[in-house]
């Protein structure tokens, strides 16, 4: 038997998304988070480099609104050909 976890919305949602390292990487994924989480607070964002220096991992968390918000904003963060994966 499975149990399925439901997520109850709103919600703080942790995300971690991870690219290419380059100078508009960071930037480029606030602007993309802004869009569908109007509200985020800076203070939660913090960025890291791979050991190797080649990636770059922004995590964050939002106030999810719902599953479709959730949806939209991974397609848009996926769509950025420096993103490599949304966590």
């Amino acid at each position: 038997m499975t149990d399925s976890v439901r997520i109850e919305f709103p919600c703080r949602y942790p995300l971690r998304v991870i690219g290419d390292k380059d100078e508009g990487f960071r930037p480029a994924v606030l602007d993309i988070v802004r869009r569908h989480a109007p509200d985020l607070d800076e203070a939660t964002v913090s960025v890291r480099d791979s050991r190797g220096g080649n990636y770059c991992s922004v995590r964050f968390t939002i106030v999810a609104t719902g599953e479709p918000q959730l949806r939209a904003l991974h397609e848009t963060l996926m769509a950025d050909p420096r993103v490599r994966m949304v966590l």
